[in-house]
């Protein structure tokens, strides 16, 4: 005979509301308690009736996930700390691809309306009018690094200070032409980070020059095309700052290509500081976004709301976090030569938690 939740709350010495509680993420218990439970129901082999649990407490124990692309390893980071917040909650991913528009995103909620608890989405590209009408009402939503302008609760990184602090400190380090790599035209993040390098440049009393200036994609490939136009330019940059790590990572292959020595000749940096950034040739220069900290404050704060279902009228809760300069070798310094107050934090490579 199959165990029941009784079984488990009678062995576990706590009441089945609590039981409930602890297989259904739906409210705090502490960390003790769980534990027990969850000790309990694997001693028993407890497996509380899916479908049934769904039809009576509305709930499916996963969370939709939408982001505009599912390659490279920003997402794959990105991911990882979602999923790992949701597995402690005792949740599953469904994840989808919106491919860059609001038409993706408005497919991918069709396909998980019904199917999922709450959705967190990632559409920097997508208008905030078309997104905020792709959106489901009655479902917690909780959207990762979006400007306001969607009614939704959201976690942002703050592109502009990171954009901000790493183009200062190449001003400090003595650079004067540098080259910005910026990311995919109508994309959010891409325009803020345009916005901290231009603001940086401007209070540091250096004109903005268009011919340091190149439009990429956010791809390796754009970061190659982007290396190259401005390298052939009659003055070139003397460091080139690409608005991602996947387009440094193409902006080191094409000088790579070139035979042009990082840093002697040209410095490089980049922008989120994905995993494999410290072990390039030579280690990436970067922004720190922290990746899976994003994804992980976004899905807390989702199973807070599928949780507490806050009312209609609150206003949405709004995060953002905060963004270091990681010095390594690819910008020619071990550490900032200069500071100014306006650059949140660095950390050098020997620092790097």
């Amino acid at each position: 005979m199959s165990a029941t939740i009784k079984d488990v709350a009678r062995l576990a010495g706590v009441s089945v509301a609590t039981v409930s509680r602890v297989l259904n993420a739906s409210a705090p218990v502490r960390d003790t308690t769980r534990a027990r439970v969850l000790d309990v129901a694997r001693q028993l082999r407890f497996a509380p009736n899916g479908a049934a649990r769904t039809l009576s407490r509305r709930r499916s124990g996963a969370l939709g996930v939408i982001l505009p692309d599912l390659h490279g390893e920003f997402f794959s980071e990105l991911l990882r700390g979602i999923d790992q917040e949701a597995q402690r909650a005792g949740h599953s991913l469904l994840v989808s691809s919106s491919h860059h528009d609001s038409h993706g995103v408005s497919v991918a909620v069709r396909t998980m309306r019904g199917r999922v608890d709450g959705l967190l989405v990632m559409a920097p590209d997508v208008e905030a009018a078309a997104l905020d009408a792709a959106l489901p009402d009655g479902l917690p939503v909780v959207l990762l690094n979006r400007a306001p302008g969607v009614t939704a609760a959201s976690v942002m990184v703050d592109n502009f200070g990171g954009a901000h602090a790493m183009t200062t400190h190449l001003l400090a380090l003595g650079h004067r032409r540098i080259g910005f790599v910026a990311g995919a035209v109508d994309n959010a993040d891409s325009e803020e980070r345009e916005l901290g390098y231009r603001a940086a440049l401007q209070e540091a009393g250096v004109a903005f020059d268009a011919e340091l200036y190149v439009r990429g994609d956010f791809t390796e490939e754009g970061g190659w095309r982007g290396a190259r136009e401005l390298l052939a330019r009659p003055e070139p940059p003397s460091v080139i700052f690409a608005a991602n790590d996947a387009m440094a990572v193409g902006v080191l292959s094409a000088l790579r290509e070139m035979e042009i020595p990082v840093p002697a000749d040209v410095a490089v940096v980049g922008f989120d500081d994905i995993p494999i950034a410290r072990f390039l040739n030579p280690p990436l220069t970067t922004v720190r976004v922290g990746i899976a900290a994003l994804g992980a404050r976004g899905a807390a704060l989702l199973l807070r709301d599928i949780a507490e279902r806050p009312p209609p009228h609150r206003n949405p809760r709004r995060d953002i976090l905060p963004t270091v300069v990681v010095v390594r070798a690819s910008c020619g310094a071990a550490c900032p030569s200069s500071v100014p107050a306006v650059v949140p934090s660095f950390l050098t490579e020997d620092k790097i938690p």
